[in-house]
């Protein structure tokens, strides 16, 4: 920070590019009590004491860093800077309790403006309850240094000095206002430029440094910058350097004032401390929110984090963030994990580093079910190999759609096998164990896109700030910014996100714990932690901090994870210029899981929180719950913290089985029922249907029936071929009757009806027995996810849009698997003769008597084509109007709009609203007789 005493050097010469000759001041500052206004008027100033060497340069207030100076020392100082070389510009602002509110102790800007960084700050007292607070630390009166009193005299000193003044801020017609006011009153004083940049200019990365740039040619000297608090502070740290100018002013409204729009308050109403209520009095709408809201709470910081010195320096941390190619022995000593203690492997470009070696960055993806998503990334992250050597670890947890064999063609990805679905943090901490070698680690969703120079720039930020965790921004398909950015949770943060959900997003931060403010997501800065999607931790701070708790599946363990590095006593940032995208809503929150983050969150606040906190939170999130009941997802959680279902019950961790292997006896306590499965031509797909149910039907621990009806190809050979599988033959091609024979034939409970294209794997079929045994339940199907392999692009979209209708999530139709036990059975005595069994059963059971369970998904293939998914379509549709009964498939077109949230949702949304129109408009033709159904027959290949 800048000192008190100035060494001022007459000869210093600065000329950017022209002829100039030596720059002096006129003579050294002298104190005075009075300094003349834009309106050409003496302003009194309080008596102060002239600074020497036995009085503080600065003081903490509100926990923020406040230079003390006088009122000539500050204007030298300012002046000094703008004449002569220095190594980095100086930015200046005014600290008023509004400063303090922004970048004061638990400010959102706390720490942004760092004084290690490309701007030095000189942060001047403005304000009269800052004043006094000041005066109180030091026993000395200091006087009020306000923009808009400093900005003359320092006028006066450019203009005197030859120093090029810019002005950047204020509308088009203040800034022509000023011009005029200039020229009367200042007609030598060079001006540099006049920039009035849009707000969404001046929040564009690219454009600002464009601006910045622009700025940089006409060698200013000082810019004057007018974007209000705490913008142009923010928009001076992140880009003052690039202007070029040695002396950026971050004082807000002094553009108004000079060009005469805005009045300035009385004489007496400024010495008795009471200008901001005659600011408010001018403009009550723009001001009323800072004076009368945030004002109480700043002046509370004030009074609670104030101290004379400097804040004390944050040692810098050990968190290793690979700023070179290789490890020195000095960091090894740090807390780095103990393998990470060789050479980074050098970085080639295109390829990843093996196992055994280390990489600048080890990325950790975690993958369920993601092969539509994984090659893109893996593809992402080759691009940002130049200049920089990753290692790609992915913890597969249990996919069944091919996502295994995608990520088997990249030789050089770690791929590492769970053994089962153990969550989010247990598949980072099995990615992690499996690693080899780590140093720093980014934790990435399959379903993100890196865009190019992110990583780089994520550890360009670690490396500044010492960060234990740096993150992303992040982008929705369209190119919307994603609210990531998150607050601790709080009972009044509760209470407003249990009232308010997404509405009223200008709340007060303690009533909400999304950050809804646009700014947040524009400027790096210190956050308290963010969604889990993309993280990078550094390597010291991970072997700290320990494993994921794996308590939380899905949700909450990243609040967990980011609130115990924050204990650890490293800081967490946002970095904006690290860009992602991520397609979110692509698989469709089902009920299950809507209640398991409800749970989450009480189960947060027990881990970290008294058991009474503990309660209101439980207490306060079910009210919100039941407010919103009305959505499946929200009865579910409701019924669960309100004490009526078990929580064990929700997603929790699966570990495959390992005994469900051909030739293999099934393991003891594998749950009793029984799989009927009926056939028509199904030689295609009838083995891989059956070969994970082939150690079960064997060894007798299920009852497996195949029932073929009016088949004319190997459909009951195949079948016939697994030892104990039940093979009936009718010669009728009928679904119907072959369920119904298969009930006959059967003598178990619960059944699964399984559809002969579909793959149901053991741990699904367990989840759904085990849940049909309990009392007071009825029906239940396993989680389901589509196969869309080497589909068009229009029934890609279709897919994408069905998947994320909530409604869709809700019933047992749509899975091709669904089961009820005996007492749901009693419902319906046989199958009617309908198209749609599904739906018949689906509508005998009100919403809390069917389960969705969140178990490993059965995979169902979808067709290929728009020609083969509109037979399919055709063939639901006219099962539905067969039934003629209040079946309860309420996928209609509220539900559809509802799940728009962006461009390609959108598009998505309109393919499938297309194809449904043409698939109702021709329910009535079939290419089927006899009683048959319409089918595709390419989804019967090998995709």
């Amino acid at each position: 920070m800048f000192g008190i005493n100035l060494v001022q050097n007459p000869g210093a010469v600065r000329t950017k590019g022209r002829l100039s000759g030596p720059r002096t001041l006129a003579q050294a500052p002298q104190q005075h009590d009075g300094r003349t206004g834009s309106n050409g008027r003496i302003r009194s100033t309080p008596t102060v004491v002239r600074a020497d060497a036995t009085l503080a340069s600065s003081a903490v207030i509100g926990g923020a860093t406040v230079d003390l100076r006088t009122f000539d020392d500050a204007v030298a100082q300012i002046i000094a800077a703008a004449a002569g070389p220095q190594d980095k510009p100086l930015g200046v602002a005014s600290a008023n309790l509004d400063h303090i509110l922004h970048f004061g102790a638990g400010g959102r800007w706390e720490g942004s403006l760092d004084p290690a960084g490309t701007v030095g700050w000189l942060t001047l007292l403005d304000g009269a309850p800052l004043r006094t607070k000041a005066a109180q630390l030091t026993g000395h009166e200091w006087p009020r240094l306000a923009g808009s009193d400093l900005i003359d005299p320092l006028l006066d000193k450019a203009e005197l000095e030859g120093l090029r003044v810019g002005f950047l801020g204020g509308s088009e017609h203040t800034q022509e206002l000023l011009k005029l006011k200039l020229a009367e009153r200042r007609p030598t004083l060079e001006v540099s430029g006049w920039w009035t940049p849009e707000r969404a200019e001046l929040a564009s990365p690219a454009l600002s440094t464009k601006l910045a740039k622009e700025i940089a040619l006409t060698s200013t000297d000082i810019l004057v910058v007018g974007l209000g608090k705490p913008r142009q502070e923010l928009w001076i740290s992140q880009y003052g350097a690039l202007t070029g100018a040695p002396v950026l002013l971050a004082f807000g409204a002094v553009v108004d004032f000079l060009a005469g729009r805005i009045k300035r308050a009385p004489e007496a109403v400024s010495a008795a401390g009471m200008e901001w209520a005659w600011r408010l009095a001018m403009e009550p709408r723009r001001l009323a929110n800072r004076y009368l809201v945030q004002g109480p709470q700043a002046y509370l910081r004030m009074k609670r984090d104030s101290t004379v010195g400097l804040s004390p320096a944050i040692p810098p941390l050990a968190g290793w963030s690979a700023a070179t190619s290789k490890l020195t022995q000095a960091v090894s000593t740090n807390g780095l994990p103990p393998q990470a203690t060789q050479a980074t492997q050098a970085p080639q470009a295109g390829c990843f580093v093996a196992k055994e070696n280390l990489a600048d960055v080890s990325v950790v993806v975690v993958t369920y079910n993601n092969a539509e998503d994984i090659s893109p990334l893996l593809e992402c992250l080759r691009a940002e190999t130049k200049g920089q050597s990753l290692k790609v670890v992915v913890a597969d947890n249990g996919s069944t759609d091919g996502t295994i064999g995608l990520v088997a063609d990249h030789f050089d990805v770690v791929l590492v096998k769970t053994g089962g679905n153990l969550g989010y943090a247990g598949g980072i901490n099995a990615a992690l164990r499996e690693a080899g070698p780590y140093a720093d680690v980014l934790v990435l969703n399959p379903d993100l896109r890196v865009l190019p120079g992110a990583i780089e720039t994520l550890r360009g930020r670690m490396r500044q700030s010492g960060a234990g965790i740096v993150v992303p921004k992040l982008l929705d398909d369209d190119g919307t910014t994603y609210t990531s950015l998150r607050r601790e949770p709080s009972s009044l943060r509760a209470v407003g996100d249990a009232v308010l959900g997404s509405r009223a997003t200008g709340r007060p931060d303690w009533l909400s714990e999304i950050d809804y403010c646009a700014e947040s997501y524009h400027y790096p800065h210190a956050i308290e932690w963010a969604t889990g999607a993309a993280l990078l931790i550094s390597g010291t701070a991970a072997a700290q901090v320990g494993d994921w708790d794996e308590r939380y599946f899905l949700y909450s363990e990243e609040t967990d994870y980011f609130r115990r590095m924050r204990e650890s006593g490293r800081s967490v940032w946002f970095e904006p210029g690290a860009t992602m995208v991520h397609s979110r809503g692509g698989s469709g929150a089902s009920a299950a899981l809507v209640a398991l983050m409800a749970v989450n969150r009480v189960r947060y606040a027990s881990a970290h929180h008294s058991a009474a906190y503990s309660a209101g939170i439980r207490t306060i999130t079910a009210a919100g719950a039941l407010a919103r009941s009305y959505k499946a997802g929200e009865r579910k959680a409701c019924l669960a913290l309100a004490g009526l279902t078990r929580w064990d019950k929700l997603p929790q961790a699966v570990v495959a089985s390992s005994a469900v292997t051909a030739g293999t006896s099934a393991p003891a306590p594998f749950p009793d029922g029984a799989v009927i499965i009926p056939a028509h031509n199904e030689a295609a797909v009838i083995a891989r249907t059956l070969q994970p149910l082939a150690a079960l039907a064997e060894s007798g621990a299920i009852e497996v029936i195949v029932a073929c009806n009016g088949c004319t190809d190997a459909t009951a050979a195949i079948a016939r071929s697994f030892p104990g599988v039940k093979v009936l033959e009718l010669a009728e091609p009928s679904k119907t009757a072959s369920l119904n024979a298969a009930d006959a034939l059967c003598t178990r409970w619960p059944r699964l009806y399984l559809d002969a294209d579909i793959e149901a794997t053991t741990e699904a079929l367990a989840a759904v027995f085990e849940h049909l045994q309990n009392p007071n339940t009825f029906s239940a199907r396993p989680a389901f996810s589509y196969d869309t392999t080497g589909c068009s692009f229009f029934v890609r979209a279709y897919y994408r849009a069905r998947a994320r209708i909530p409604a869709l999530q809700e019933h047992l139709w749509g899975a091709g698997a669904y089961a009820v036990n005996a007492a749901g059975h009693q419902r319906f005595s046989m199958f009617p003769s309908a198209t749609a069994d599904d739906l018949y059963v689906d509508s005998l059971f009100t919403g809390l008597e069917k389960a969705i369970l969140a178990t490993v998904p059965v995979v169902v293939r979808t067709p290929t084509s728009s020609k083969e998914l509109i037979k399919t379509l055709r063939r639901i549709y006219r099962g539905k109007d067969e039934l003629k009964a209040g079946s309860s498939q309420s996928s209609g077109l509220g539900n559809l709009l509802r799940s728009v949230n962006g461009f390609q949702p959108a598009l998505d949304a309109g393919v499938y609203g297309s194809l449904a129109v043409m698939g109702k408009l021709q329910k009535s033709k079939s290419l089927t007789t006899s009683g048959g159904w319409d089918r595709d027959e390419s989804s019967r290949g090998s995709h």
